[in-house]
C-alpha cells in the first residue's frame, strides 16, 4: 500500500494512516529532510491535539494530551545506543494503550517489539512525498 502526496496535501496522507494503520505504534523511516516531522505535525493534530506539535530531538519524546488520551512524538536521530532510549522508559511508552510516533526507528529496532506499524518516506524527484505502509 502506497500513497503520493504534495506538502500541501498533507490532510490526504494523515487520512490514509490513520484509515489503514494495525497499530497505534507508528515508526517514521526515511531519509533527513524528507518530511517525517511535518507529517507527524499534522497526524498529531488529527488525533485532536490542541498544542503546536515540535520535534523532540533533543529530548527524546514530546508528550501531548488530546481528547483521546496522551500522545507520544519520539526522535531517536542523536542516540547513541538503545540503552538511552530503556533509560528513559520506552517499554512504558510502547505498553501503553498511547499513539506512539516513533522517527528513526532503525535506532532502537531492539526494543520496538511485533505490534507495530512501519511507515516508510520517500522524496520523489517533483518535490511530491510517497509513503508505503511496509
Amino acid at each position: 500500500m502506497e500513497l503520493t502526496y504534495k506538502l500541501q496535501e498533507l490532510d490526504l496522507a494523515v487520512d490514509y494512516i490513520l484509515s489503514n494503520t494495525k497499530s497505534k505504534t507508528l515508526l517514521f523511516y526515511g531519509e533527513m529532510g524528507v518530511g517525517k516531522t511535518t507529517l507527524i505535525k499534522e497526524l498529531v493534530k488529527a488525533l485532536g491535539v490542541r498544542d503546536v506539535a515540535s520535534s523532540p530531538t533533543f529530548s527524546l519524546v514530546n508528550h501531548y494530551e488530546s481528547d483521546n488520551g496522551p500522545v507520544f512524538h519520539f526522535d531517536f536521530y542523536r542516540i547513541e545506543d538503545e540503552t538511552e532510549a530503556l533509560d528513559m522508559g520506552i517499554e512504558d511508552y510502547l505498553a501503553s494503550e498511547s499513539w506512539n510516533l516513533i522517527e528513526w526507528p532503525e535506532k532502537v529496532e531492539n526494543l520496538l517489539g511485533e505490534n507495530t506499524q512501519k511507515l516508510r518516506l520517500e522524496l520523489n524527484s517533483d518535490h511530491s512525498r510517497t509513503l508505503k505502509f511496509c
